[in-house]
């Protein structure tokens, strides 16, 4: 029965956007290459030195049919960007999809089927797109480098097998190169021409898809770049702006997390100040701040001079000790300061540093506890004098 529920929860993992549109990605690129591979290998020949030049070659691999080579096999490595939710994998295979439908609805030749597949596809992805919310600086950079080599592959290939339909000739490797930079860049130094309306339209679609993968590639590499430090510059100032009659947090035990919640729930503008090298479960939404909570300036960048309440939650009493003498020295005097107790043994050395509040759970459970078993009745107020102990 458990190893039947453990399959049943991998089924429903797999019914998660990404995986499912990756996986229909894949298919749609792979039938829209298999008609060239299949040409591929029943066109091969068993010598290879019957080559005599780029055309033959051209010829003889299906590259007559480039643009399907290079759609197909960039759709097939988009799929890939897809399963790991990379939101410049989500943009390229948008504009693939596109191209796909339309290369196929418009040629007389073209399979309707892989055409209504690219177009349900692209529907798909356009309303699930907060599924693809991944964004870094390495992914950005390989799939930029995966579009640019697929439209330099189709501009190369492309511009030798037309090249007589130009003026000059395209008839070398590096008259192709230039020609395809050339376009790619939008420069155009019209020394090289387009005299048949074949080659026209192939060098307006290099020039077209050449802003379009220039374009996407700059967002997908700069953007997290930019973006990042942006968002970090204006949480930091909006942060800082609410830093007023506020909450601190200090620490990130289950018992800081759970206040930390619960004060959310009441709106309330909380700060949270983490020590470094902790790790934490707070929310990304969270104003967090990693550093020493010990150290007075510290305390001034959470706003501890502006604060209602500071709230010393760590593990450690010894820590929770040496933050109450920190922030005494910072707080106004309107603002009160609450100390976490461990261990009862420690109760009379952290009032010693004079919180506001001292408060223990140990001594709250074991006096509950006693009071359980010997049958006693406990008010409201006895709980709450034992829970905190005030310093006047």
């Amino acid at each position: 029965m458990k190893f039947q529920l453990n399959k049943f929860r991998f089924f429903l993992g797999w019914l998660k956007p990404h995986y499912w549109l990756s996986l229909l990605t894949l298919f749609i690129g792979g039938i829209f290459l298999h008609p060239v591979l299949m040409q591929v290998w029943s066109t091969l020949p068993a010598d290879m030195e019957h080559f005599t030049g780029w055309k033959d070659a051209i010829s003889t691999f299906g590259l007559l049919r480039l643009p399907q080579v290079v759609l197909g096999s960039a759709i097939v490595l988009m799929s890939i960007g897809l399963f790991l939710r990379a939101r410049v994998a989500w943009t390229f295979a948008l504009l693939l999809l596109v191209v796909v439908a339309l290369f196929n609805f418009w040629l007389t030749a073209g399979n309707l089927r892989i055409g209504y597949l690219a177009l349900i596809d692209t529907l798909c992805l356009l309303y699930f797109w907060r599924d693809f919310s991944h964004s870094s600086l390495a992914a950005g950079t390989l799939f930029a480098l995966i579009s640019f080599a697929s439209l330099l592959t189709y501009a190369l290939f492309g511009s030798l097998y037309l090249g007589a339909q130009f003026h000059p000739p395209i008839t070398e490797f590096a008259q192709a190169l230039y020609f395809s930079t050339v376009s790619m860049s939008t420069v155009g130094y019209g020394d090289i021409i387009p005299v048949t309306s074949t080659a026209r339209f192939f060098t307006v679609s290099i020039i077209i898809m050449g802003i379009t993968v220039f374009a996407t590639s700059v967002s997908a590499i700069i953007g997290p770049v930019i973006g990042g430090n942006l968002n970090r510059m204006i949480k930091g100032r909006i942060s800082h702006a609410m830093r007023k009659n506020h909450i601190i947090i200090v620490g990130a035990s289950p018992l800081a997390m759970s206040v930390y919640a619960g004060l959310k729930q009441r709106n309330e503008t909380v700060t949270v100040i983490v020590p470094p090298g902790i790790s934490h479960e707070y929310p990304a939404e969270a104003d967090i701040i990693v550093d020493d909570p010990s150290a007075n300036q510290t305390l001034l960048n959470a706003g501890a001079n502006k604060a209602r309440n500071i709230l010393v939650l760590r593990d450690d009493d010894s820590d929770n000790a040496f933050i109450v003498l920190a922030a005494k020295e910072v707080v106004s005097p309107e603002t009160k300061i609450i100390a976490l107790v461990n261990s009862d043994k420690n109760l009379n050395k952290i009032k010693r540093v004079q919180p506001d509040i001292v408060f223990s759970l140990q001594t709250l459970a074991s006096e509950m506890l006693l009071a359980r078993l010997s049958g006693e009745k406990m008010t409201n107020q006895d709980l709450m004098q034992l829970l905190f102990h005030e310093n006047h």
